[in-house]
């Protein structure tokens, strides 16, 4: 299967894997308890939270997605990734402070304490779906695509050797084997990703060149409201409802902060993975656009990215890129294995079987992740329905259905104590008809099968602003029931919402200060980089 690759890549290939083998297995030797297996024992720094945030949100989608649409409309897709530099910093010192003061293991059991238990179910099985049905599916079909074209391993054979393997360490060794791996694979990342768009930028003749020769609004950020994908007014007030759910309340994601040692390793780990997340536009966005231009305009769309690490890269240098992709890959499956395991074991076995014991529920979360690894390998026949021109796209469009009633819960729940269960299950089942309702009436409007015109209106109109539609109708009907029914017993909230926080935000430890000097220079880099693709 290593035909297509000299000696050098596959030995660069093969070191990849020993040493993600080696950093996963050192740490699933180690003895563990619950807090241990799914929160690394509460002990992990901010260099390797913040390596693993950004390890876990890049996956292979990102490789073909964001240098697939890149090559297509340019660099406007990149702003998912800039406003995710802002929303990091909501999760370290806005929502991070109530999550390590409450002891929470996960995000649903967070929402029961503020709430009931009516919305902790509904977070947990509407999360767990997700992960298996759309990230874990469109990871391994991405993954499938570039193997594919640079491997030369047909899909079947691609995902199950990506599913078992990363299933293999994540099982033994549950979330520090996940967030150390993580750490390697952050470096590898980075750095074949990095080599890719050095080589692309000298074949085009440096920067100028590719600017000349590709049109030029792919270097606008900022697209008139009316553009399908990406209008300035869904990005502004749009997109940070995305990503508020996904960053800021979704299990995947917000696992790794739980992790930390403390507030201030937790909030590091934030800041770090914001400045990470300053360089897919110019590593994964740019090659797309690299390509266009090396392509003579013929290679675009989900191939493009492929395109350029099979035709430009020497011998050692591709098998570099190809241990990006593959710890992109791994590192993202990994998190999603731990964090689904985590919430069939904390959020359903354990609330079914309380008197369970430390052991009884690290060996159900092991079975748990060989569980979802199975449920990933089922899926495998239907990743091909997806589409793969417009892949990041539709994943976004996805999370625009979803997150939307949850952002407003969280959110809601933390500044204002007066809403209650009641509007929090409302709210939750009004944006589960509503988002429903929209990705039907879309699939149907794709398909031809749509008659009416208001439907087909509906259909229509961009993923983004109906998220706000969402979010508003979602919030109103939160605010609306909880007002006419009674409020909550106040002495259940503490440490849950702003007004009884009571000291927890007066806490200020050693590297206080260097965080929030970080924090400012994180948002005037990222505003001066707005300004220059304005």
């Amino acid at each position: 299967m290593l035909g297509t690759l000299s000696t050098k890549d596959a030995l660069v290939i093969a070191a990849y894997f020993l040493v993600t083998f080696a950093v996963g297995f050192y740490f699933s030797r180690r003895k563990k308890t619950t807090t241990e297996y799914f929160l690394a024992g509460r002990n992990v720094g901010w260099i390797a939270i913040g390596a693993s945030l950004f390890a876990t949100n890049i996956s292979s989608e990102h490789f073909l997605g964001l240098a697939g649409t890149g090559s297509k409309s340019g660099l406007a897709v990149g702003h998912f990734e800039w406003l995710a530099c802002l929303i990091v910093l909501l999760l370290g010192w806005v929502f991070t402070p109530f999550y390590l003061t409450s002891g929470v293991f996960t995000m649903p059991e967070f929402l029961e304490r503020r709430y009931n238990s009516a919305a902790r179910w509904y977070l947990s099985v509407v999360s767990i779906i997700a992960y298996v049905l759309t990230k874990i599916s469109i990871s391994l079909y991405a993954g499938g695509i570039l193997l594919q074209a640079v491997l030369g391993w047909d899909m079947t054979t691609s995902a199950i050797v990506i599913v078992l393997a990363t299933g293999i360490y994540t099982v033994l060794g549950g979330l520090t084997a996940v967030i150390y791996t993580d750490l390697v694979q952050t470096v590898i990342l980075i750095g074949g990703s990095l080599a890719l768009t050095l080589i692309g930028l000298d074949q085009a003749g440096g920067w100028h060149e590719v600017v000349a020769g590709t049109p030029p609004e792919f270097w606008s950020m900022f697209k008139p409201m009316s553009d399908p994908d990406f209008p300035w007014t869904g990005i502004v007030f749009g997109a940070p409802i995305l990503g508020i759910w996904y960053w800021c309340t979704d299990q995947y994601i917000v696992q790794r902060v739980l992790s930390a040692k403390n507030l201030d390793n937790a909030r590091g780990g934030a800041i770090f993975a914001g400045f990470l997340k300053i360089l897919p536009v110019f590593i994964l966005v740019l090659p797309g656009i690299i390509a266009l231009k090396l392509s003579g305009g013929n290679v675009s769309g989900d191939k493009a990215y492929a395109w350029m690490v099979t035709t430009f890269l020497p011998s050692g240098v591709r098998g570099l890129v190809i241990a990006g992709l593959l710890a992109a890959l791994m590192s993202s499956l990994s998190g999603m294995f731990n964090s689904t395991s985590t919430l069939l074991t904390i959020d359903i076995f354990k609330r079914l079987r309380p008197s369970s014991d430390d052991k009884t529920l690290v060996n159900f979360g092991r079975l748990a992740t060989v569980a979802v690894v199975l449920l990933g390998l089922a899926w495998i026949p239907f990743i091909g329905l997806l589409s793969n021109e417009r892949m990041y796209v539709y994943l976004q469009s996805v999370q625009a259905y979803i997150s939307p009633p949850i952002a407003a819960c969280f959110l809601f729940g933390i500044f204002w104590n007066r809403v209650n269960g009641k509007g929090a299950i409302a709210s939750l089942l009004t944006g589960l008809v509503l988002g429903a309702f929209r990705f039907i009436i879309e699939i149907q409007a794709k398909t031809g099968s749509l008659q009416s015109e208001f439907l087909n209106y509906v259909a229509s109109v961009n993923f983004l602003h109906y998220a706000i539609f969402l979010f508003i109708i979602c919030s109103a009907v939160l605010v609306g029931v909880s007002l006419m029914s009674e409020a909550p017993d106040r002495r259940t909230l503490a440490h849950l919402t702003f007004s009884e926080a009571g000291d927890m935000h007066l806490e200020k430890g050693k590297y206080h200060s260097l965080n929030v000097f970080a924090s400012v220079a994180l948002v005037v880099i990222l505003l001066a980089l707005w300004w220059t693709f304005r």
